[in-house]
């Protein structure tokens, strides 16, 4: 065996070139920064998607805690206890404006990146508060939030090609 990483070829060229595999830095863009990272930009198609479809699912939450009050049992003694119908009509509301901006990330819409940072740091505190109902969803929804934040906080649809 050899002591050394990359054997080179005889006639000079390189094992593993990152110009030639599709990883190098493109010389147009900024090696290191947050929108040269590919897993914020594919984040922020995730984040989109998550936020529409957990939107949706929020808003049918809400419909079911409007409709019916004891559709969600709560699980012991809660220091932030609120009216289920209250909290209905409030997932109602967060769920479709969550939709439409989940729709508006996905479409490449600039408004959308501000909006969805701000709804989903809503939607993190409202499932906080909606622990005792839903303890298992809220916990992975607050799991996804955070991504959410991270990846249209991290993203720079300026250093990526074809998005405004």
């Amino acid at each position: 065996m050899s002591d050394q990483p990359h054997a080179q070829p005889s006639h000079g060229s390189p094992v593993w070139d990152p110009s030639h595999q599709g990883t190098g830095t493109p010389p147009d863009r900024p090696s290191g920064g947050p929108g040269g990272s590919g897993l914020a930009a594919g984040g922020v198609v995730f984040a989109g998607v998550i936020m529409f479809v957990s939107g949706v699912l929020a808003a049918f939450q809400g419909i079911a805690a409007i409709a019916r009050d004891d559709v969600y049992t709560r699980i012991g003694d809660y220091v932030y206890e609120l009216n289920l119908t209250g909290w209905g009509w409030v997932l109602l509301a967060v769920g479709v404006v969550a939709a439409a901006t989940g729709w508006g990330l996905l479409t490449g819409a600039v408004w959308a990146r501000v909006s969805g940072i701000a709804l989903a740091s809503l939607s993190l505190v409202l499932q906080f508060l909606f622990l005792p109902y839903a303890p298992f969803w809220a916990v992975i929804q607050i799991a996804l939030d955070v991504f959410v934040i991270w990846a249209l906080a991290a993203y720079d649809p300026a250093a990526s090609p074809g998005r405004n």
